[in-house]
């Protein structure tokens, strides 16, 4: 299935005395209804990070569970650093659940990303770099004009040879995040990175509609997390159902 849903649990959504609690239980109540659903669970690790030490746990609590009803996991962590950091964040996401991904930032370049690409080569998982992101002021920097192409087809360029070192089958173990808001985009894209996944955040509330294609995993998350603005499991299922309409009539 092309969808992602993206958990960025916001507390004060949550009725009871321990919100942390809440969250959880909502969580995997969603995730059993809508593992048949769903191509991967997208952690955005900011707003567990938000909660504190509790919130962190949660994250970790959510990724075990996921794993229990089947599904992948994507850490949106967007990582970037330099060789020795780049390996331990290697090994903090992809390392310790194999078959896991993560996206990453490249704006330190091929040293700070070869460690993530050989660690998800080695335990099963994948890396999801930053190309064109979703948000209306990523073309700050990212559209910059780079020897006669914007910033983010040079990037996308790097991307494609990095991305026939990894190839597992039919698809890489290197992919990339470009924003469901630029449909144009996605699709120069998708005929430059021919064997990379794409994941395309933004659906929804960031204006993004569903896009149909080869190895495009759509990821919503404020309005498949919280469809109707708190939780809500019957709501969710249907914009899953509603998103998928569009989504499964592809190749």
């Amino acid at each position: 299935m092309p969808l992602v849903l993206g958990v960025d649990p916001r507390p004060e959504l949550h009725s009871g005395t321990n919100a942390l609690e809440a969250i959880l239980g909502y969580s995997q109540e969603l995730f059993e209804a809508l593992a048949p659903m769903l191509a991967a669970v997208k952690l955005q690790a900011a707003f567990f990070e938000a909660l504190g030490v509790e919130g962190y746990a949660l994250m970790h609590t959510l990724a075990h569970s996921a794993r229990v009803f089947g599904i992948p996991v994507i850490w949106d962590v967007k990582r970037g650093d330099v060789g020795s950091s780049a390996t331990a964040y290697a090994r903090a996401y992809l390392e310790r659940y194999p078959g896991s991904a993560m996206t990453a930032n490249p704006y330190l370049g091929e040293d700070a990303m070869q460690p993530l690409f050989e660690v998800a080569e080695k335990s099963g998982g994948a890396v999801f770099v930053l190309v064109k992101t979703s948000n209306p002021g990523s073309g700050l920097f990212q559209d910059l004009e780079v020897a006669g192409q914007p910033l983010y087809m040079a990037v996308a360029e790097w991307l494609e040879r990095m991305a026939g070192r990894y190839t597992s089958g039919n698809w890489s173990r290197v992919g990339a995040v470009v924003g469901a808001t630029y449909p144009g985009q996605v699709a120069e894209l998708r005929k430059r990175l021919p064997q990379s996944l794409m994941l395309l955040p933004g659906l929804g509330a960031q204006g993004g509609t569903p896009i149909r294609g080869r190895g495009l995993l759509n990821a919503a998350s404020r309005t498949l997390f919280y469809p109707s603005g708190r939780p809500d499991l019957e709501a969710s299922l249907k914009q899953a159902r509603d998103y998928l309409k569009i989504l499964v009539a592809v190749d």
